[in-house]
């Protein structure tokens, strides 16, 4: 099995989080991650942890065999002589996060991987090195021409997958329409399902507070999500809802639902962070491979003191590894 694993921006966490998820797999698994990134700043974190591990520099993860005494790094060169300043905003750590984002995506899309994990990238370093793409998402819908790309987070048991993400409020609220409903709920039935839940419950999350009262405050869930939901529920999807999102989350929690699909960013993130932040990862529905990640950024106010904890990294590597054996989600 192999997990390609990008080190994020250079100059954040995400060398210093890949490394000790590195260290707890050799620990506990028989599965090692192969890394994309510079291998410079890798190795320097594996001296950094003291982590005595073979590390090889590769140019191709093709023809390579995962193994449990072995690091494969996977390094074209290009930054060997640039040194990645920790904390730091940089046009270089842009285009250079960037470029791993870019090539473990074409691993996934050409099957040479099984999954890709992902350490955070700087949005701003993006914007920097003058790239279109707003962050990891929109570089997988570009690649993989998919016409309709969601993200659902996950801490311990509850699922939250969002219908819209990085909008206004008042533009996610225009986005809640019978149709792109309807689309999500289809799209969490199907990767659902492929990943080994037959008949999946999807709970639905209502955008008004106390999903309306019966049209009293507003009529969003009557016009728009109901509906969606039935025209579902035709074809054999275990949907229901609108359900008031005050206490959706909690029914959840005591596994009354396997997922809730939630309206806008907050109404997902908020609950599953309270809920467990450190444990908090996110998950890519509609694309044509497996992606998880970590659900926290690249943390520039403690890059230097190699302080950061794993444990978002360590679930992210192991729900890919999981989805990828066509295992329940854990």
């Amino acid at each position: 099995m192999k997990i390609a694993t990008t080190i994020g921006d250079p100059s954040g966490i995400g060398p210093e989080v890949v490394v000790k998820s590195i260290k707890y797999f050799l620990e506990n698994s028989e599965i090692l991650p192969i890394v994309i990134g510079d291998s410079k700043t890798v190795n320097e974190m594996f001296k950094i942890n003291k982590l005595q591990i073979e590390t090889r520099i590769v140019d191709s993860v093709k023809n390579i065999s995962p193994s449990k005494k072995t690091i494969f790094i996977f390094d074209d060169n290009k930054w060997k002589n640039h040194e990645f300043i920790k904390g730091i905003n940089s046009k270089e750590a842009g285009i250079a996060s960037h470029e791993w984002v870019e090539y473990a995506t074409d691993l996934a899309l050409n099957r040479d991987v099984d999954a890709i994990c992902t350490a955070p990238i700087n949005k701003e370093s993006w914007q920097l090195a003058k790239f279109k793409d707003i962050g990891h998402q929109e570089i997988f819908k570009r690649k993989s021409k998919s016409d309709y790309v969601a993200t659902m987070l996950v801490s311990k048991n509850l699922r939250c997958m969002h219908l819209s993400t990085h909008l206004s409020l008042s533009e996610a609220c225009k986005y809640v329409t019978k149709e792109n409903v309807e689309r999500a709920i289809r799209l969490t039935h199907k990767h659902f399902t492929e990943w080994g839940i037959n008949n999946p419950r999807i709970g639905v999350a209502a955008l008004n507070p106390h999903a309306s009262d019966g049209g009293l405050i507003g009529d969003t869930e009557d016009k728009e999500i109901l509906p969606a939901i039935k025209a579902c529920d035709k074809d054999g999807i275990n949907a229901t809802g609108p359900h008031p999102a005050d206490s959706i989350f909690y029914d959840a929690i005591r596994n009354k639902y396997d997922v809730v699909v939630v309206m806008y960013h907050d109404q997902g993130h908020i609950p599953i962070k309270v809920y467990g932040f450190e444990e908090s990862i996110s998950v890519n529905l509609g694309v044509p491979f497996i992606r998880t990640s970590v659900d926290h950024g690249t943390a520039f106010d403690i890059a230097k003191e190699n302080i950061a904890d794993p444990t978002s990294m360590i679930e992210a590597m192991k729900l890919a590894i999981n989805l990828s054996g066509k295992s329940k989600l854990v």
